[in-house]
């Protein structure tokens, strides 16, 4: 499997590679697929924006990678990221960039995020303002503060709530100048691969974020259940292309993500079949899963 490092690339700076690293770059499609599920129903509609749909997607990415950051550093604070970890490398349990280096770097990007986020709010009013904040305080709270969603069972809500119907009903409010039945249904599905990125993340960390004091859902409520949160997740996904083909006559296109079927199920075999440091494996194809689909989807809803 490739390395972070590999795909960064070693010709680049020393530090510079170090906050790439930090940026967590194969996460990124989540901040790509609402967005682009949000635009492909616009299209769907005929109010789609380019120059709009671009700066959500800035602002997508600048808001995913500020929460990456505000995550690596509380993680290694309250000692989750550790010389156990299982996981890819993390900067500051490994040296390559101090407490204050990302601090400051948090702070920078999102304050990029809501400098952007203002075109947006010219454009589509205080509501976009108001969805803006909330998801760089969700960021910043899902680690951070007295209350850190992640370490409290929260987590899987958070990334379902944020990366899935804010982020594409937003997107999709931002051109249309309206929230609709349709926009929810189709961050349902985003949402819930989204999460299942962070399932098998969490089912992977068990045993080292029981021992950190960590409280995900999955350290809650056990192995059992969390491959069950993840096949219902999956269930989930793939019943939201026949509801609309059903109830809002979209075309027989919307069923593009059926495709993925196979991987669906290999995922499903992987999550009963490897434990420790073999499910990285099943966590990439997780990932890229979500953004397969996700494209199919918005295909779907486009053509």
């Amino acid at each position: 499997m490739e390395t972070d490092n590999q795909l960064i690339g070693e010709q680049l700076p020393g530090k510079l590679r170090s906050w790439i690293l930090a940026s967590r770059p194969k996460t990124l499609l989540a901040a790509v697929v609402p967005v682009m599920v949000g635009c492909a129903l616009a299209v769907n509609k005929g109010k789609f924006n380019f120059i709009c749909s671009f700066i959500a997607l800035l602002c997508s990415l600048l808001i995913q990678i500020g929460t990456n950051y505000i995550n690596d550093l509380y993680d290694f604070l309250k000692g989750a990221d550790n010389k156990n970890r299982k996981g890819p490398l993390r900067v500051l349990a490994s040296g390559l960039i101090t407490v204050n280096e990302m601090k400051a770097g948090s702070v920078i990007v999102f304050l990029l995020a809501f400098l952007l986020g203002l075109i947006l709010v010219y454009e589509a009013g205080t509501v976009i303002l108001i969805i803006g904040i909330l998801s760089i305080l969700a960021g910043i709270a899902y680690t951070a503060g007295p209350f850190p969603l992640a370490y409290n069972g929260l987590g899987d809500v958070f990334v379902f709530m944020f990366f899935g119907v804010v982020g594409t009903t937003g997107t999709y409010y931002i051109q249309a100048k309206e929230f609709s039945d349709i926009a929810f249904l189709t961050s349902i599905p985003v949402g819930a691969l989204i999460t299942n990125i962070l399932v098998v993340n969490n089912f992977r960390d068990i045993e080292e974020d029981k021992a950190a004091g960590k409280k995900t859902l999955a350290v809650i409520l056990g192995k059992e259940f969390t491959r069950f949160q993840f096949i219902f997740l999956l269930l989930t996904s793939f019943a939201t292309p026949a509801v609309l083909y059903v109830f809002y006559d979209f075309h027989i296109w919307i069923f593009l993500p059926y495709l993925t079927i196979p991987i669906a199920y290999k995922l499903a075999v992987m999550l009963y079949k490897f434990d420790g440091l073999a499910l990285n494996k099943t966590l990439e194809l997780t990932a890229k899963f979500s953004a397969i689909f996700g494209l199919l989807f918005a295909a779907g809803l486009t053509l």
